[in-house]
């Protein structure tokens, strides 16, 4: 099996080939960041959150995108039929746990997702994973909250329990399947100041996901691509505002060469 340091560029070459659907019921904080880095990546986004669309949309998408951040009674259930659409059709289904650990509500709604649902791939930071795991933890907002466990232990357990692979996002960002291990070491600070980062990682591995079955690789793939997209754009921005512009530029000039050179990931 080809490496991930051989396949991250592959697949990017692929999205970019392919430009596949990637349909999300999202954060509205951050809707329009994560359209743009979808087409950035060379994909195609859609955002559509009403019950009486989402089933049908679901039937022109290659990957589903479920975040969970600005949550209202009628969009879990709208992620509901989004969801079972999905699965019905067979394609991958990404759950961001944005904000779990934080309210009942947020806690309540991922357990009853998982349940009601196949959720492929579950996506957080360590608070917001550790939580869904089971452990009795509390996140700060949406941000992550000091966790005083084995990350590894925690991933690895959720993706044996709920048959699907875990990243958990952070200074080095971890994605477990059961069998393996991927760990990314590379980004920038700049991009825990800047609002929206973590939901766009969510919907750069759902559009990796849509052209790659092995969801681990699609995701280690895409992490690794949006975060030498990040090194790249720190180096040429003083601070966050000019970062998040020119992290879209880094990202969609980004070439093999520059990953080959770059990438920082064991696995």
């Amino acid at each position: 099996m080809p490496t991930i340091k051989l396949k991250a560029f592959t697949l990017l070459e692929r999205v970019r080939e392919q430009s596949p659907v990637i349909h999300h019921l999202t954060n509205w904080v951050t809707i329009y960041d994560c359209a743009q880095v979808v087409k950035v990546l060379g994909a195609s986004p859609v955002m559509a959150h009403a019950q009486e669309e989402v089933e049908e949309m679901v039937q022109l998408a290659s990957a589903l995108v479920l975040n969970i951040g600005t949550l209202t009674v009628q969009l879990v259930e709208a992620m509901k039929i989004a969801a079972r659409a999905a699965n019905a059709k067979g394609i991958p289904v990404v759950l961001d746990v944005c904000g779990a650990g934080a309210t009942s509500f947020r806690d309540r709604t991922c357990f009853e997702l998982l349940d009601e649902a196949r959720i492929d791939l579950i996506k957080g930071n360590a608070s917001e994973v550790a939580r869904i795991s089971g452990a009795q933890v509390r996140t700060k907002g949406v941000d992550a909250a000091p966790v005083e466990i084995d990350l590894e232990e925690v991933a690895l357990s959720l993706a044996l329990r709920r048959k699907c692979t875990v990243v958990i996002t952070g200074p080095e960002d971890l994605v477990v399947d059961g069998s393996r291990r991927f760990v990314v070491k590379n980004g920038h600070p700049l991009m825990s100041r800047v609002v929206g980062t973590g939901c766009m990682v969510a919907s750069v591995i759902g559009t990796f996901a849509a052209v790659e079955p092995d969801l681990a690789l699609a995701a280690a793939a895409g992490l690794i691509c949006f975060n030498v997209a990040a090194e790249l754009a720190a180096e040429l921005s003083p601070g966050p505002g000019s970062f998040k512009v020119k992290l879209f530029d880094c990202l969609d000039a980004l070439d093999e060469p520059t990953l080959a050179e770059l990438r920082r990931v064991s696995g």
